[in-house]
């Protein structure tokens, strides 16, 4: 399991949208060779500025940050009032252990409450959880404690308390963060494949790791525009449908293999640049599952439209109940995703990119 201690400080690390600090750290310390730049939006850039300006560029894009939560308000008994960082279901956030940063950096743990049971009426018990029922205690008794004693203050991060595990029986990790700490760690995977061959590519590649994709692709916006791609792949924990539908309906089952989605409601894939990746998984063997889907989004998004348009694919490696807590992924799936960016790169050629240039009609 060559990479397991790299998804595992990946996960723990803590970065809310716009706090992606902790998770550069991991970046830095697994970044082998290669330069890493960092810009004020937080975006991560892996060999950017060993950029060979006569040859293509192919960007290998991920995102740090994870579904989170921001303290709005302290009330007067010391309950945390909460904002929403990127989707989240209300119901999946109460009864959860979380963890609030406060002004020294220090992260605290807290639970996210509702009013207790015992002292609901019958209407209230009916209810639907909405996210202004809910706050965050971190066991202080006043608002003074919060802030004098506890040093936290509105404006700072909470994210969920969960902690990398793996099961070598079936090999499943559990984890928070694999939207998009998965993707991120297949990318690092790839580049640390490929430190050996970068002078033999007929393309100079460039990693990033955008920053606040879980509030609207921000991140990705600007680090399209600095690296000028001819061509792109975008790597997420794509959401697995398990158990939502008959067998033959699913798309990002557990164990089957990365995603390749053709479209989401952020783009529709390059059809060319997705034929490649197909051949490319027959030629090898690798699983692949084909999706199609009704919504969600990635940075493929505000990627495609820059630098007057570039081919995209969207490569998502299977994560049960992303968007809580904690989440399943499969070691195997990473493991497929990786051999196929790899593979599909070993076999890209300079002609390949002149499938992608404007051509007179």
């Amino acid at each position: 399991m060559k990479y397991i201690t790299l998804i595992e400080a990946l996960t723990n690390a803590k970065g809310a949208p716009g706090f992606e600090d902790e998770v550069i750290d991991v970046l830095k310390e697994y970044k082998g060779s290669y330069t890493l730049q960092k810009d004020n939006l937080k975006n991560a850039y892996l060999n950017l500025d060993q950029k060979n300006f006569e040859l293509p560029t192919v960007m290998i894009d991920s995102h740090l940050d994870e579904v989170a939560l921001m303290v709005r308000a302290i009330d007067d008994n010391g309950l945390l009032a909460i904002q929403t960082l990127g989707g989240w279901v209300p119901s999946t956030i109460s009864a959860q252990q979380f963890l609030v940063r406060n002004r020294e950096g220090e992260y605290l743990k807290g639970i996210c409450i509702t009013k207790p049971i015992h002292f609901m009426t019958q209407e209230e018990r009916q209810k639907n959880i909405e996210i202004k029922d809910l706050k965050i205690d971190i066991g202080a008794t006043s608002r003074e404690e919060v802030i004098q004693v506890f040093n936290i203050e509105v404006g700072q991060p909470i994210v969920p308390s969960t902690q990398f595990s793996y099961n070598e029986k079936n090999g499943v990790m559990l984890a928070k963060a694999f939207d998009n700490r998965i993707g991120a760690a297949v990318a690092l995977a790839v580049m640390k494949e490929l430190e050996e061959e970068l002078e033999s590519l007929p393309f100079h590649l460039v990693a990033d790791f955008a920053a606040q994709e879980e509030v609207g692709l921000r991140g990705a916006t600007v680090a399209a525009k600095r690296i000028q791609p001819d061509l792109a792949i975008v790597l997420e924990g794509t959401p697995s449908d398990d158990f939502t539908g008959p067998l033959s309906t699913l798309q990002a089952q557990l164990g089957k293999g990365p995603q390749i989605r053709h479209r989401d409601s952020s783009y529709i894939a390059n059809e060319d640049l997705i034929a490649l990746f197909s051949q490319v998984a027959e030629k090898e063997s690798i699983p692949v599952q084909h999706a199609v889907r009704e919504g969600g989004g990635t940075n493929a998004g505000a990627i495609h439209l820059s630098n007057l348009g570039v081919p995209v694919a969207t490569i998502g490696v299977p994560s049960r109940y992303v968007h809580t807590n904690a989440s399943f992924c499969s070691y195997h799936d990473f493991e497929h995703t990786v051999q196929l960016l790899v593979s599909f790169l070993r076999g890209l050629k300079e002609e390949d990119f002149k499938r992608f240039e404007l051509t007179k009609l």
